[in-house]
């Protein structure tokens, strides 16, 4: 994607200077132009660029799903990660995990698993006659969930309360997640014995959801040839950590500073609004998903080096925040209309602000 000097000079605040100098930054998609930031990003771009380093020791390609992840991160918000078996979904989100030394916990999602499994329980201490608290694995920075869809209605809805405020009510006391709190979650979306459907409050808790195809032919033979010449090596192994919690929360409070134009914030609101008047749509995006597209738009043009959000971040951003957040109408659905096709039929149709 190629950035125009005209269309950055236009949506650069007037207190950023352009110089109009080329700037080598990280980015996989473009060169961005060289500006005067009010905020200073490089840390933002430097960790970016050396997690990318240490994820490219073990995975190949797939580097939207990488930098979509990474603006989950830095815009504070969950991903739910869906592919086929075998694509990478746990490893990726494992390994990154790894580059950030966060206390860090995984959970498998089973049919039996119970609420209490997540999110801890009372046990009576025979010692002192009193019940205590146990916390379950849900009291981590990142939370890797393994094949959410697996677990039943009442284990997913436990979640509902800590994915949306960052704490849970137990007993009637409530505990707070340490920041930052973010959920990876996957699932599969071929298999449907043994599994439950995620419900659409649960998924409006997402802030993307990312799907993730099949490797390119020349990708999966670089992964063949990195596998044979690891030998037995854990992969987790090649992987250093790169930030630590307090930086991961500076960051995020940086990327709330990125600056954005009233017209960019009323281009969100008319590609949301649109989904909800669309024919084909059944259910369309709720006020989350505009929320979700401004905080990721910030996130997006801090990676990129500018402090002030494009209307390319927003059109980048927009497809992975509301796929998961519309219902197709079950005609449009027997058609064989997708909800990435009606997204984009909406961003197409919204003018882009001037």
């Amino acid at each position: 994607m190629e950035e125009n000097h005209d269309k950055h000079r236009e949506y650069a605040p007037r207190e950023t200077q352009y110089t109009g100098q080329d700037n080598q930054t990280n980015d996989q998609h473009s060169q961005e132009l060289s500006f005067s930031n009010r905020i200073d990003l490089s840390k933002i771009q430097q960790g970016v660029h050396e997690i990318r380093n240490q994820l490219s020791k073990v995975i190949v390609g797939q580097e939207d799903f990488i930098e979509l992840l990474i603006i989950s991160i830095f815009a504070n918000g969950h991903s739910l990660i869906e592919g086929v078996p075998g694509v990478a979904k746990t490893v990726t989100a494992k390994l990154l995990a790894r580059t950030m030394a966060v206390d860090y916990s995984r959970i498998q999602f089973t049919p039996d698993l119970m609420p209490s499994d997540v999110l801890g329980t009372s046990v009576f201490d025979l010692k002192t006659n009193e019940f205590e608290f146990k916390k379950g694995p849900v009291f981590a920075n990142l939370l890797l969930i393994d094949e959410i869809n697996r677990a039943p209605a009442k284990t997913q809805a436990a979640l509902f309360e800590v994915m949306a405020e960052r704490q849970i009510t137990i007993d009637g006391n409530r505990y707070e997640m340490q920041p930052p709190f973010l959920v990876f979650a996957t699932q599969n979306p071929v298999e449907q014995e043994g599994t439950y459907r995620l419900p659409e409050a649960q998924l409006d808790r997402f802030l993307f959801k990312i799907v993730v195809g099949y490797p390119k032919l020349e990708d999966e033979i670089k992964i063949i040839e990195g596998n044979n010449l690891r030998k037995n090596q854990d992969p987790t192994s090649l992987i250093q950590p790169v930030f630590e919690a307090h930086q991961i929360i500076e960051f995020q409070k940086i990327v709330q500073e990125i600056i954005i134009e009233p017209k960019l914030i009323s281009y969100i609101a008319h590609i949301v609004n649109a989904t909800r008047n669309n024919p084909s749509l059944f259910l369309g995006a709720s006020p989350r998903a505009s929320l979700s597209i401004l905080n990721a738009s910030k996130a997006l043009a801090a990676i990129r080096g500018r402090d002030f959000v494009i209307p390319e971040d927003i059109k980048y951003t927009a497809p992975p925040a509301l796929k998961h957040r519309i219902i197709l109408s079950p005609e449009k659905e027997m058609e064989g209309m997708t909800t990435d096709r009606v997204v984009q039929q909406i961003i197409e149709s919204i003018e882009i602000p001037r």
